[in-house]
């Protein structure tokens, strides 16, 4: 029976939180877009969209800088509430990176020093990651690229991860001037084994999308190289399994010759890199999403979210203070050392020196911090 007599506002309201200013086309910016929604015959389906936001920095390897944190922000928020958009996916610029973390540059040259400027800006950082985590439509991360530092722990905040076999995955932190508590140190635990996740953190390695997946830290990857008509598997990358001191191994780099021709061979090829599976992929993914109750669907992502997101509220808060502090002492050595490395050849400090300095009692003076970053070259 209709129910005509009930009266109805049938006005639709705009819920949009952010005006488009935050978005850009020109580097360094987030770009924001909506995208028809495909079927697997490549037919669009009217009035749905798929919400891509990308970063857009490739100059620095899609770092994101503090007006692009603000443009992740308005992005996955104007997702969540447009009613027309099934799912988003997050991603980057090129063939090289999805993103390497925030921008070293400005991180040296504006923050160091001013602990309560950095600590507003990671009042930002906090309200990115939880732009993500709130967002009422499935995130995917669409891992062009490498996913190190701090994009690494954007990329986590995501439910899905599918990657290009070129991507790296770390952590850089403790090398830098950092510790990878923007989400890391958080969200590693539920990914890997605790003691993987300790050394993923710590170790600053980078970790091949094959290690990953064997690791079920990422849902997919696929190969982007394509010479002559031919998919092509990363060729740095041993992908069989093999045993090593008694582990089954897999997903490590080559060493030796065998990897300098790798390295000469994915250098000539990866400029040229076709993301062709890479899309077909994460279209199939959105596709699923599309054919599910979208109430239904939410719920269980945000039930699983939940995990996530308890222990990243836990400590998001303590841990902005104390990343706001470190920008007066070592985060001033890490960043500016990897700012200057053009000029002195060198990313990082002197490390040895450094911790007998500290052994001694020396004040953390100027004086002493001379004494361990790199020189400029003659």
């Amino acid at each position: 029976m209709a129910l005509e007599w009930m009266p109805r506002d049938n006005s639709l309201k705009d819920h949009q939180l952010h005006p488009e200013t935050h978005w850009g086309t020109t580097p360094p910016c987030t770009m924001y877009e909506k995208r028809p929604l495909k079927d697997p015959n490549g037919n669009v389906v009217e009035g749905l969209y798929v919400a891509w936001i990308i970063l857009n920095n490739p100059a620095q390897y899609n770092s994101y800088t503090t007006e692009m944190v603000k443009g992740v922000i308005a992005g996955f928020e104007n997702a969540s509430l447009d009613r027309s958009v099934v799912a988003v996916v997050f991603t980057g610029t090129g063939p090289y990176a999805f993103c390497t973390g925030g921008n070293t540059k400005e991180y040296s040259e504006y923050y160091s020093m001013r602990p309560d400027e950095y600590g507003q800006y990671m009042e930002l950082f906090n309200h990115m990651v939880d732009s993500i985590l709130m967002c009422k439509k499935p995130t995917i991360c669409r891992v062009n690229g490498m996913r190190v530092a701090g994009g690494q722990e954007i990329g986590m905040a995501c439910d899905l991860a599918i990657a290009s076999d070129l991507a790296v995955f770390g952590q850089a932190g403790p090398r830098h001037g950092s510790a990878p508590v923007g989400g890391a140190t958080d969200f590693l635990p539920w990914y890997l084994s605790i003691e993987d996740a300790m050394w993923n953190c710590v170790s600053c390695e980078l970790w091949s999308a094959y290690k990953m997946k064997a690791k079920n830290l990422i849902s997919k990857v696929v190969p982007v190289l394509k010479v002559d008509g031919k998919w092509v598997r990363n060729p740095l990358v041993i992908t069989d399994k093999y045993v090593e001191n008694g582990e089954i191994v897999y997903g490590e780099f080559k060493t030796g010759p065998e990897a300098k021709e790798a390295r000469e061979f994915v250098k000539q090829h990866q400029p040229n890199a076709d993301f062709e599976l890479l899309d077909k992929e994460v279209d199939k993914v959105v596709w699923t999403f599309a054919n599910l109750f979208p109430g239904c669907l939410i719920e269980s992502i945000d039930s699983i979210r939940q995990k996530k997101k308890f222990f990243w509220d836990l400590t998001k808060n303590s841990h902005r203070h104390w990343l706001a502090a470190n920008m007066s002492g070592e985060a001033f050595l890490g960043f500016g050392a990897f700012n200057t490395r053009k000029i002195t050849g060198k990313d990082t400090i002197d490390f040895i020196k450094f911790r007998q300095n500290i052994a001694k009692g020396r004040l953390w003076d100027m004086d002493m911090f001379a004494e361990v970053m790199p020189q400029p070259q003659k």
